[in-house]
C-alpha cells in the first residue's frame, strides 16, 4: 500500500475545523427533494457551494446540469501517482428528504450546534460525507498531497427520489466521467456500532436489495352504493393488498448477510440462527429489524386510493407497494407477487432497480479495516447489506464494485438508524472529525 502523509497538529486542526464548517454550510442549504415538483431547487445551490469550495483551493471542478437547471451535480478528477491503477469514485448526493420544522427540536436547516452535535436535515444522510470529501480534497490541495489512484469526486442530485435526474443520468449521458474506475465508495457504511467498551463494529456496506415499486389496479363495475354489488373494485383490491401484506416471505441466504450474522454472533457471544428472522430480531433488537429485512424479499403496501363519493362504487381502485428484492431472488419476487394479487388485479412496475453485491475479501476492504483500526484500535470491520438503495446501483452498471464507506464514530447510546430520514437528524462533531481523518487515510492509500 502507498505511504501516507500524516497530519501534524496544525493540519489536523485545519481539516477538522474545515469539515465542521463545510457540514454546517451544506446543511443550511435546503436541498429538499420533492421529486419532479418545482419546489426541488436546492440541489443547484448545493452543487454551486461544493464547486466554489473546491475552486477556493485551486481545483477546477465541472458543474453539470442534468435534466434541468435546478438539477446539478459536480465532478472533479484528481490524478493519482500510479498511472497503472484503476480509478476510484468517491461520491455523495446533494439532496435530502423534506423535513417538517414543527416536529424538530432545532430548525432542520439551521445547522445549530448543541450537546456536541450538528443538528439538521442531511447531517447523517449524507451531507456529513459530502463535507468529509470536500475537506479531504481541500486538505490535499493545501498540502500538495496526491492520491495513489486517480480519484473521481462526484456529487449527485436526486438520490432521494429515484436517481433519474442524478446518478442514472450521469451513467447514461456522461459515462466518460467514470473512465477507468474499478471501485467506488459512498454512503451507509463505516459507522460504529458499540458492542462493549473494547469492541466497536464498523459495518461496511457491500450489498443492496433491489427495488420494485408497484402500482396495483383493480377494475370493477361502477354502481350505486346502496345496491347489492358483487363486482367491486375496492373489495378485489383490498383482498390483493391483504394477501401481499400478510405474506410470509421465505428466508433466503446471501454471502454478505451470512458473514454479517457470523460476525454479530461472535461479537455478542450468542448463537444466531441465519434461517430464523424472528430469532435474529429477538436477539439483536433494533439492529435485528435491519438484518431481518435483508434475509428475505419484502413487499409492503403503502398507499391506497379509490372513489370520490361514499354512495358511488368506483370502477377502479389503486394501491402502491414498496417491494425490495435480494440479489439473486428477483424472479421469485415477481412470480410471488403475481400469484398473490390474482387474475383480477393488474400489476404495473413504477420503479425497478437492481440488487447488487460486491466482494468483501479485497485489498480495498482490507484497507478500510486498517484505517479504522488506526483511528480506533477497538474497531472490527464487517460486511453488511442494506434494505434500501443508493447511487451505487447506477455506478455498478458500469462494472464498478461499490461499497458504503462514510466513516463515523457514533456515541454508544445513539440509535444511528433512527436518524436516517428521521426527526432531529444530527451528527456528533467528534465523530465527524474521526471520519474525516479516517477518510483521508483511506483515500491517500487506496
Amino acid at each position: 500500500m502507498a505511504s501516507i502523509i500524516e497530519f501534524d497538529e496544525v493540519s489536523r486542526r485545519a481539516i477538522e475545523d474545515d469539515v465542521v464548517d463545510l457540514a454546517r454550510g451544506l446543511i443550511r442549504i435546503d436541498s429538499s427533494n420533492w421529486g419532479n415538483s418545482a419546489d426541488t431547487v436546492g440541489e443547484a445551490e448545493a452543487a454551486d457551494y461544493c464547486a466554489e469550495k473546491l475552486r477556493e483551493v485551486g481545483f477546477d471542478p465541472e458543474v453539470i446540469v442534468t435534466t434541468s437547471d435546478s438539477r446539478r451535480g459536480v465532478i472533479l478528477r484528481i490524478p493519482g501517482t500510479d498511472s497503472e491503477a484503476g480509478a476510484i469514485v468517491v461520491h455523495g448526493h446533494l439532496d435530502v428528504v423534506p423535513a417538517m420544522a414543527q416536529d424538530w427540536t432545532h430548525p432542520p436547516f439551521a445547522a445549530e450546534v448543541d450537546a456536541g452535535f450538528i443538528w439538521g436535515r442531511g447531517a447523517v444522510d449524507m451531507k456529513n460525507m459530502d463535507a468529509m470529501i470536500l475537506a479531504v480534497a481541500r486538505h490535499w490541495s493545501r498540502e500538495g498531497i496526491r492520491p495513489r489512484r486517480d480519484t473521481i469526486i462526484v456529487f449527485f442530485p436526486d438520490e432521494e427520489a429515484g436517481l433519474q435526474h442524478g446518478s442514472q443520468w450521469f451513467v447514461r449521458n456522461r459515462p466518460d466521467v467514470f473512465a477507468g474506475a474499478t471501485e467506488a465508495i459512498g454512503e451507509v457504511g463505516g459507522f460504529s456500532l458499540t458492542i462493549r467498551d473494547n469492541l466497536r463494529l464498523y459495518p461496511i456496506q457491500t450489498a443492496e436489495k433491489g427495488i420494485r415499486w408497484l402500482r396495483l389496479r383493480a377494475a370493477g363495475r361502477a354502481g350505486h352504493g346502496s345496491m347489492i354489488h358483487k363486482d367491486n373494485a375496492v373489495t378485489e383490491l383490498a383482498r390483493a393488498v391483504t394477501r401481499i401484506g400478510e405474506h410470509k416471505w421465505p428466508i433466503r441466504r446471501t454471502k454478505t448477510v451470512d458473514q454479517f450474522l457470523a460476525s454479530l454472533s461472535d461479537a455478542y457471544g450468542v448463537e444466531i440462527d441465519p434461517t430464523d428472522s424472528a430469532d435474529v430480531i429477538q436477539k439483536l433488537g433494533t439492529l435485528g429489524l435491519l438484518v431481518g429485512a435483508t434475509m428475505q424479499n419484502t413487499a409492503n403496501p403503502s398507499m391506497l386510493s379509490a372513489g370520490y363519493k361514499v354512495n358511488v362504487i368506483p370502477s377502479e381502485a389503486f394501491a402502491q407497494v414498496d417491494g425490495r428484492v435480494l440479489p439473486g431472488f428477483e424472479d421469485e419476487f415477481d412470480d410471488t407477487i403475481r400469484q398473490l394479487v390474482g387474475d383480477k388485479v393488474n400489476v404495473e412496475v413504477m420503479n425497478s432497480d437492481i440488487a447488487i453485491e460486491a466482494p468483501f475479501d479485497t485489498l480495498t476492504v482490507d484497507l478500510m479495516a486498517s484505517v479504522l483500526r488506526q483511528e480506533d484500535p477497538d474497531s472490527l470491520a464487517v460486511p453488511y447489506m442494506i434494505s434500501g438503495g443508493t447511487d451505487a446501483k447506477a455506478l455498478s452498471t458500469l462494472g464498478i464494485d461499490c461499497y458504503g464507506f462514510s466513516p463515523l464514530q457514533m456515541p454508544a447510546d445513539l440509535d444511528y438508524w433512527s436518524l436516517f430520514h428521521g426527526v432531529d437528524e444530527r451528527v456528533p462533531i467528534e465523530g465527524l472529525k474521526f471520519g474525516v481523518r479516517t477518510l483521508d487515510r483511506f483515500m491517500q492509500q487506496v
